[in-house]
């Protein structure tokens, strides 16, 4: 009998601990990603990137730094243009998301492995086949591979603002309201779930979920790393981004869109929306405990919470379904009038105690 299987697309390299920058090199040279004396393309911020920058010349002397402006489209293609004219093993992203997420396009652009080195953990795009890139119309999201190699120092992601910190929290817990509506999809709809990238997003969700530590713990801050960096591989498994994606990034890209200028973080926007979403589909209890961990670790649970009425929430949550044509999720299954979305949430702020 045949033994059939398939090949899961991931990082050949997983290296999250303190001090983990420090042994860079050594991790390259080890994985075969690029010798001591190989040459790397770097790209870096100008703020923190710059220091980083300092300490990692030493042990890798031959690698080109490149700083890139911000994290637009222009920004990646620029990138892609200056790492052309040279010679490199692999290009490393050494920053945020606006920086691994150039790294990423202009990577794949030249065909070179991307090395990610994350300086914060505000989403779960680090590790993800995807780059999320500011562009004319807005915003894009771009195919591209799967980093050969992630690289997370918790030294570093405790130097970054906590407020990163937090909005990873709610992109992660946001994993348990995409996988509900991803099932939801398929009771409705037909559609076809990926096991494998289901269990892996849900169990890292709940494990930050369940987790009893804060944003200052190392044992929390692994379990997230982790949990953003399995989220990512569980899109690659399934091929896009259903296992991480439902109402609450649709309520999320709502909020981009409709009020860019005073749109909150990517996590807490999400967080927020997989919260409402949960009470939405009349799990109450997981949406009462989902909000009492949010607030735990001081992420909004309300929109007035982040600068917006009840109102223009409102507005948000109708538009939402809009922002992912094709998507199925509770918001496309209830339909609610702009009058039943007002009377939801006024259901959720009573129950929630706000």
């Amino acid at each position: 009998m045949p033994v059939l299987t398939r090949l899961i697309p991931s990082p050949v390299v997983v290296d999250i601990r303190a001090g983990a920058i420090d042994d860079l090199a050594t991790v390259l040279a080890d994985q075969r990603i690029s010798s001591s004396t190989g040459r790397l393309a770097i790209a870096i911020s100008g703020g923190s990137g710059t220091v980083l920058r300092k300490r990692l010349e030493p042990q890798l002397p031959r690698a080109e730094w490149f700083e890139v402006g911000g994290g637009t489209l222009d920004d990646a293609i620029k990138l892609a243009e200056a790492i052309k004219k040279g010679r490199y093993d692999a290009v490393v992203g050494l920053g945020g998301g606006k920086i691994i997420d150039c790294a990423k396009f202009a990577a794949a652009r030249v065909g070179l492995p991307l090395v990610a080195v994350a300086t914060n953990l505000s989403h779960d795009g680090l590790c993800s086949p995807v780059a999320t890139l500011d562009n004319d119309a807005g915003r894009g999201s771009y195919g591209v591979p799967n980093p050969i190699a992630v690289v997370i120092d918790l030294d570093i992601i405790r130097e970054a603002p906590v407020r990163f910190v937090r909005s990873g929290i709610g992109d992660a817990l946001s994993n348990i309201s995409a996988i509900a509506d991803w099932e939801l999809a398929a009771r409705e709809r037909g559609e076809d779930i990926d096991g494998l990238a289901a269990a892996m997003a849900r169990q890292a969700g709940e494990a930050v979920l369940r987790h009893p530590g804060g944003v200052g713990d190392d044992a929390f801050l692994q379990v997230l790393a982790e949990g953003l960096v399995l989220t990512g591989i569980a899109m690659s498994v399934s091929g896009d981004s259903r296992p991480a994606s439902g109402a609450c990034h649709e309520i999320n890209h709502a909020f981009d869109l409709l009020f860019p200028k005073r749109a909150a973080s990517h996590g807490e926007q999400c967080g927020l929306g997989a919260a409402f979403a949960m009470f939405l589909r009349g799990a109450r209890e997981e949406s009462l405990y989902m909000v009492e961990v949010l607030r735990r670790h001081g992420l909004p649970v309300t929109p007035e919470e982040i600068g917006f009425t009840v109102d223009e929430f409102v507005q948000v949550v109708e538009f939402a379904p809009q922002t992912r044509p094709g998507r199925y999720t509770i918001l496309e299954h209830l339909n609610l009038s702009t009058d039943q979305i007002r009377d939801s949430y006024a259901d959720y702020a009573k129950a929630i105690g706000s």
